[in-house]
């Protein structure tokens, strides 16, 4: 039985995806539109502390809990529980607000 070897011009000249074209097209907001309800999770932390239940069951109204952070340093902004940003709190219309500073690439989590 003789081994049939069949090149690409049999194909019909079939382009590779490499060698395709790509259409760059605008992308605006309204191509987001089908993921506009996928709910989120987001959480700005000012800072961290460690304590022993019996330390937490100790805190009451007016109690202080020193965090991990200066006054001033940067805050951290998790989506999903996944670090994304860092940011700073300020006052809007004398709401807490987040303005974010810095955007975290992938790697960039340190």
């Amino acid at each position: 039985m003789a081994e049939d070897n069949l090149t690409l011009d049999e194909f019909g000249g079939a382009m590779l995806a490499s060698e395709m074209p790509v259409e760059l097209t605008e992308k605006t907001a309204s191509d987001l539109a089908p993921v506009f309800d996928v709910p989120v999770n987001i959480s700005a932390v000012l800072g961290r502390a460690h304590m022993s239940v019996a330390q937490l069951l100790q805190l009451g109204q007016g109690s202080i809990l020193e965090l991990d952070r200066k006054v001033g340093e940067a805050i951290d902004i998790y989506v999903n529980n996944r670090l994304v940003a860092r940011g700073e709190v300020v006052v809007v219309d004398e709401r807490l607000g987040v303005t974010m500073t810095e955007i975290i690439k992938d790697g960039d989590q340190g």
